[in-house]
């Protein structure tokens, strides 16, 4: 998509404090990378040197930066790495080749309820009392199945699944490979083997949910597994059976939440963070990287570390941990002392 800085700083709400509103741009770059034909951003000071040599057509920058590369138009917001994306989800929103219809080579059952305004593509499933909603599209091998609800302007992407009976709100997004609805990870250890206990539940997915590619999200043993409106979900993340995640939440790549936990709202779960069963995280919960929650955690903040605890206290720990060999060595020396004193 083509766009001048004129439109960019419309659609932005910026400022051009340089260069000419007249330059299309047709791309988006690093400002290392960047063209004369690019939009790149400079909102973090230690990326100075490379916003002074880049050669884009336009940079968004922060409101206290004026001046920049000769040639080279500026536009002033708040955030810089906000503005941009917001930018890129229009071009995207503007470019996105959408046209209504059930393509040939898609398998829709004739007891399925397909909008005239969505769309199936080839080698799309849709069963047996399905229900797409208006904007919808079911991209190439993805599987919508029995009695499945999809809302309006969802996007399912190729080879995702929707197992029987669950359901999608508005605007809900599967990246490739994304599977909801897959049976709860439940046993029961009788006659010296694991017998599976039936998982009967769904999975509720609320509007503005963005599921990751690859990732799966179990359905509930009895009665519903819930993901929040506008949670985002990153690839590969594991969400239990019955768990039940909050309103705009963050799980980031490979962690996981394990059975019949609950999230509250505005939770952050970083990069391989794990999440025990059965507990509760309190809202504004930030739970750091390879961390791990075996009991719930009642109050909001920073939380890091096995078992996780307040950030302040694990930094505490760590710097202890950092001294011990300083300290075992001043024992040591110690005890040669009390040794040498005994000895005379």
């Amino acid at each position: 998509m083509e766009f001048r800085v004129a439109e960019v700083v419309a659609l932005a709400g910026g400022t051009l404090v340089a260069g000419d509103e007249t330059v299309v741009l047709n791309g988006v770059e690093t400002l290392e990378e960047a063209c004369p034909g690019d939009l790149s951003f400079f909102g973090v000071a230690k990326y100075r040197a490379q916003f002074d040599a880049t050669r884009a057509g336009a940079v968004l920058v922060t409101p206290d930066v004026d001046s920049g590369p000769e040639g080279v138009a500026l536009i002033q917001v708040e955030n810089p790495s906000y503005a941009l994306a917001a930018l890129v989800k229009k071009a995207e929103e503007l470019a996105r080749a959408f046209t209504p219809g059930i393509r040939p080579g898609a398998h829709v059952s004739e007891h399925a309820q397909v909008d005239p305004g969505a769309a199936v593509h080839p080698g799309a499933v849709v069963e047996d009392g399905a229900v797409i909603g208006s904007g919808s599209e079911v991209c190439a091998g993805a599987v919508i199945g029995r009695g499945v609800q999809v809302g309006e302007d969802c996007v399912i992407y190729q080879n995702a699944s929707v197992r029987e009976g669950c359901i999608l709100g508005d605007r809900v997004i599967l990246q490739p490979g994304a599977v909801i609805g897959s049976d709860g990870f439940g046993y029961e250890f009788s006659d010296d083997r694991h017998q599976k206990v039936p998982q009967l539940g769904i999975v509720v997915l609320e509007n503005d949910v963005e599921i990751g590619a690859n990732a799966c999200v179990d359905r509930a043993r009895i009665g519903r597994t819930v993901v929040g409106e506008g949670s985002k979900i990153d690839n590969l993340v594991q969400i239990g059976h019955n768990v039940q995640i909050g309103k705009h939440c963050i799980l980031v790549a490979l962690s996981g939440v394990a059975g019949s936990s609950k999230l509250q709202d505005h939770v952050t779960v970083a990069a391989q963070a794990g999440i025990n069963g059965h507990i509760e995280i309190a809202s504004g919960v930030q739970l750091g990287g390879r961390s791990s929650a075996f009991q719930s955690i009642t109050e909001p903040g920073a939380y890091m570390g096995t078992p996780a605890k307040p950030l302040k206290e694990e930094i505490r720990i760590w710097r202890e941990l950092g001294r011990l060999q300083e300290t075992r060595q001043e024992v040591k020396a110690l005890r040669k002392e009390l040794d040498e004193l005994k000895e005379s």
